[in-house]
């Protein structure tokens, strides 16, 4: 009885605290285990990396050498010509396509980077006109979405009638079984009259899940420019992914050098032998290197260091994961505290902090260490496992056991829904402890309740926010790609003079393409986590507070007409 009273008392909404004024600022530590943990861990990835630097070579990787492990044409010898590709015009073929493609770099950069500045100007004005154009994007797409179903229901009746009286087209698809050629299926009336009857299932899901949700929707909507709003008053959040791709770039670089160095120095490795041939020291490979010796060669090595080498790259790949989900989630948490700041301040924009984004980057780092180690390094050992079982399935790819493989993609799928909802559950956990400032289970268990009391609420508002930013990118990457294939091409005359001579016009055009979508992508990322700060302060804000003079709502005015709550006294009076 007394752990059925606990549950439900977690359940219970969060009760109204008078000196709660937002993101608290005297907090402690959270998760010191984990952050000592990570510490130890981080200090022993960088001596991993030092001794794979120490023990390995790169050039290895990308230069030929001989038996004694000497780069070819480089060390000890005289010979010419020791380069021999059977197929010489290949390589030369290949060599000039490269020195083209750098040479139309060298000529394109300039416009390339312009083309990228108006991909960022898209990105930062498709935000801006969210929060005018918001609820005439979802209103429009949705009745486009039941006009384009009504007219295939149409479609499928005309279809339907047009068959009535032809000769085989009142067969069954039961008596017809299964055929190859599926315009067979076309010329009965059973088909249409099935397709006919999903579309209106579907068309009547949609007009009852609108008259039902659709208040939701116009809160997901409210929210929406709410968040473009916030994100004018917190200009120095857009530029904050430059940060989180700079920590990641190194991460990656660190993470690639040390996986490279040790595997060349793993190629060959030699020992020294006492027998050699008679005739050695008289040969003229003997002349030509004085100081060579009879080696034998094997691969492999005897060392520890080589016995635990795989130990150590597995190693490498678990810190990797574990490092780069602790850079995203400090964004995560960093941007969480900023708009939180923006939600929970009495007077817009006079009590929003003075540097919001620096102030819960400080804050993060400070206190919450230990909790994003935690989360990150939860999500880390979930997408190893997924790269283990990738590494399985690829070994299996020619076995013929047909469980095995049955259960191996059960296993993939699993596990790549379960990086999904954690994922999900980190997100909103570190939104919790930027706000609160408590620790990673205890954030994690209050927003997973306060979201399963919103949930149709959570669903509504995810779906449309995934919608309308999947338009933004759509959008800044269509406009600037055909943008970029006019200009790059010399299709239109204005730009033919102005575009420069280039070998493959294609080259600057797909590197304009790949510079918007990740510029979109980063804009558009502070623009998803604005949206669900802003939502779980929402919920907080109905469930803490109840509209009186001593607990006024914080939420915009336009959100309160929609729910019917009023202030019976503004917020800050």
């Amino acid at each position: 009885l007394n752990k059925k009273k606990n549950i439900r008392l977690q359940r219970e909404p969060r009760k109204y605290d008078p000196n709660f004024k937002g993101p608290i600022e005297k907090r402690g530590c959270t998760d010191i285990v984990c952050c000592i943990l990570f510490i130890i861990c981080v200090l022993a990835y960088i001596a991993v990396g030092i001794l794979a630097w120490s023990q390995g070579d790169p050039r290895k990787a990308i230069y030929p050498t001989d038996s004694r492990g000497q780069f070819c044409g480089q060390e000890c010898t005289r010979m010419e010509n020791l380069f021999l590709f059977r197929n010489a015009t290949v390589v030369i073929e290949a060599r000039q396509v490269v020195m083209k493609i750098f040479e139309d770099y060298t000529h394109s950069w300039y416009w390339i980077l312009i083309g990228l500045a108006i991909a960022m100007v898209l990105s930062l004005l498709f935000i801006i006109l969210l929060r005018y154009l918001a609820a005439i994007m979802v209103w429009v797409v949705i009745a486009l979405l039941i006009l384009v179903i009504g007219y295939g229901i149409f479609h499928c009746y005309m279809e339907y009638a047009s068959l009535k009286g032809e000769p085989g087209a009142n067969v069954t698809l039961q008596e017809l079984g299964f055929q190859t050629d599926f315009a067979v299926y076309l010329q009965l009336q059973q088909t249409w009259l099935a397709f006919m009857i999903i579309l209106a299932i579907v068309e009547v899901i949609i007009i009852l899940l609108l008259i039902f949700l659709r208040k939701r929707i116009l809160i997901a909507i409210a929210l929406i420019k709410e968040a473009s709003r916030a994100i004018g008053h917190v200009m120095c959040s857009l530029f904050y992914p430059l940060f989180t791709f700079l920590l990641l770039a190194l991460v990656i670089a660190y993470w690639a050098v040390t996986a490279v160095y040790p595997l060349v120095r793993l190629l060959i490795y030699f020992l020294c032998t006492g027998m050699c041939d008679g005739n050695f020291s008289d040969s003229p490979e003997k002349k030509a290197c004085p100081d060579s010796q009879c080696l034998f060669a094997f691969y492999g090595g005897e060392t520890p260091y080589h016995k635990y080498l795989i130990v150590l790259q597995f190693y490498n790949v678990f810190l990797f994961f574990w490092c780069a989900n602790f850079v995203i989630a400090l964004g995560q948490m960093t941007l969480a505290g900023a708009f939180a700041s923006y939600y929970w301040a009495f007077s817009k924009p006079d009590d929003i902090p003075t540097f919001p984004v620096f102030s819960s980057l400080g804050r993060s780092l400070r206190y919450h260490t230990g909790t994003l180690a935690f989360g990150a390094l939860i999500l880390s050992v979930v997408q190893l496992i997924r790269v283990l079982l990738e590494y399985l399935d690829h070994k299996l790819k020619g076995a013929q056991n047909k469980f095995a493989k049955f259960l191996l993609c059960c296993l993939k799928c699993c596990f790549w829904c379960l990086e999904k909802i954690i994922k999900f559950l980190n997100r909103n956990a570190y939104i919790m402890v930027a706000i609160y400032g408590k620790n990673f289970c205890t954030a994690a268990k209050d927003a997973f309740f306060l979201l399963l009391r919103n949930m149709i609420r959570v669903a509504v508002l995810d779906k449309v926010t995934d919608f309308l930013l999947f338009l933004g990118k759509l959008l800044v990457v269509g406009l600037v790609g055909v943008f970029a294939f006019f200009f790059f091409s010399g299709r239109v005359k204005a730009f033919a003079d102005t575009a420069p001579n280039l070998h493959y016009y294609w080259v600057p055009i797909l590197t304009v393409a790949v510079g918007s979508f990740l510029i979109a992508s980063g804009f558009f990322s502070v623009y998803s986590m604005c949206v669900d700060t802003l939502f779980l302060c929402f919920l907080e804000d109905l469930e803490r507070n109840d509209g009186s003079a001593e607990k006024p709502y914080l939420m915009p005015e336009n959100l309160r007409k929609i729910l019917k709550k009023k202030n019976t006294a503004q917020p800050g009076q």
